[in-house]
């Protein structure tokens, strides 16, 4: 009850405040519709909030967050999930200029990556199933890794790797591919550091992340 009250507290705080003081900005994007430029994938974890760490407004950012930040390769045939949509949405109907990939230190599901065959709770079937995705990033991890007792340096590796190996995946889509050569579209590769606040962006030029920078 008590975190339903927080939110319902929450919510008048919002309305009374930021919604009373954007309430112009706010109408215009209900009036005319949303145009971010940008698609913003990332991890579900509740540690990192896309708007808050970007400082963007309601309308900046189209988001589409999942475990892990996992872009599954195109494929028509395949189950549904939801980031497919997500891509596809944000390039043909909203016309979006860049995507984000955006990863981060101390990400569960990458941990979980490297302890996937001793994962045997029933109600984890569906998480399971989805992070055998990263088990080729995994193993490029534990090939890389100079010390391999060095668990959290494996995972600091392992975040960075999974994140490269989403805008490969990227690449599979052909309205993505296509936009990208033309370049109508540009990939973007993030690893948020939420013990510093701190961004890193993937320079795939030199195959290595470096602080963000205008």
């Amino acid at each position: 009850m008590l975190k339903n009250s927080l939110l319902i507290k929450g919510n008048d705080v919002f309305k009374e405040s930021y919604f009373k003081k954007h309430q112009e900005e706010m109408l215009d994007l209900v009036e005319n519709g949303q145009h971010p430029k940008t698609l913003f994938i990332g991890c579900s974890d509740s540690r990192v909030v896309p708007n808050l760490i970007t400082q963007t407004a309601p309308g900046d950012l189209f988001v589409t967050r999942n475990i892990g930040n996992i872009v599954p390769p195109y494929n028509p045939e395949a189950e549904f999930h939801a980031t497919a949509p997500a891509i596809e949405y944000s390039i043909a109907a909203l016309k979006i200029e860049e995507i984000i990939v955006c990863g981060h230190t101390h990400c569960g599901a990458m941990a979980a990556l490297h302890d996937l065959e001793q994962i045997d709770d029933p109600e984890l079937v569906h998480t399971k199933q989805w992070l055998t995705q990263g088990l080729d990033t995994r193993a490029k991890a534990l090939a890389q890794c100079n010390d391999k007792e060095d668990k959290q340096a494996i995972l600091r590796l392992t975040e960075k790797l999974s994140v490269v190996a989403q805008l490969e995946n990227l690449m599979t889509y052909p309205s993505v591919k296509k936009r990208v050569e033309s370049g109508a579209i540009t990939l973007r590769g993030w690893l948020y550091d939420m013990e510093t606040g701190s961004i890193e962006c993937y320079d795939a030029n030199e195959s290595t992340f470096k602080e963000l920078s205008l």
